[in-house]
């Protein structure tokens, strides 16, 4: 019922109907409701599905042995490659406007999942070079976030090529990463605090 669900999204849009949705399975709406308690139910486990087909197309990009630059590219071409071949799907699963709410813990679970990978490649590739790597999961979570609302607004947008965001955001996180990696072992201090003047 999942993927016939999936195949409903794809045709219908993400504002599918539970009757469009049923029709897809070959079922009634009253069939549909003894399996899943509400329409949020089921959309959790389509994104569910969603999820996880996103997350198995980025798996064999996170491979940890890969020069940093080329990791970092292939995982962000990958993802956009995901919502690209899949907009509708994504749509539904992450900014459906009724059950929003739904799809929004699928995502963060994702999300997490994927920013725990790249807070330990990055925490590793920093301590083999003798560098602090305390800042590996707040990047980690950085890259993540910073990725997937650039995929957003490309994906509505579309001002231009797939290769070309991919280009310009690896560039930037590539260009972060290797400054942090230049510069972590001769740490800047935090400027003093501005004395406050007493303008009384």
């Amino acid at each position: 019922m999942v993927q016939a669900a999936i195949e409903a999204v794809r045709t219908h849009g993400p504002g599918v109907s539970v009757a469009e949705l049923a029709a897809a399975a070959g079922i009634t709406k009253p069939v549909l409701y003894r399996h899943f308690t509400d329409r949020a139910d089921l959309q959790r486990a389509v994104g569910e599905k969603a999820a996880e087909m996103l997350l198995n197309r980025m798996a064999p990009e996170m491979d940890p042995e890969r020069e940093p630059v080329q990791l970092i590219r292939g995982v962000i071409d990958a993802f956009l490659a995901g919502i690209e071949d899949e907009p509708q799907l994504w749509r539904f699963v992450v900014h459906h406007p009724i059950e929003r709410e739904a799809g929004a813990e699928i995502v963060e679970d994702a999300r997490q999942q994927i920013a725990r990978l790249l807070a330990m490649i990055i925490g590793e590739r920093l301590r083999a070079l003798g560098l602090d790597s305390g800042g590996a999961e707040a990047w980690a979570q950085g890259l993540v976030g910073m990725v997937q609302s650039a995929g957003d607004w490309w994906l509505e947008r579309r001002t231009m090529s797939r290769a070309a965001l991919t280009d310009y955001l690896t560039t930037l996180i590539w260009g972060g990463l290797s400054g942090v990696i230049a510069m972590a072992d001769q740490p800047v201090p935090f400027p003093a605090p501005t004395p406050e003047v007493d303008r009384g």
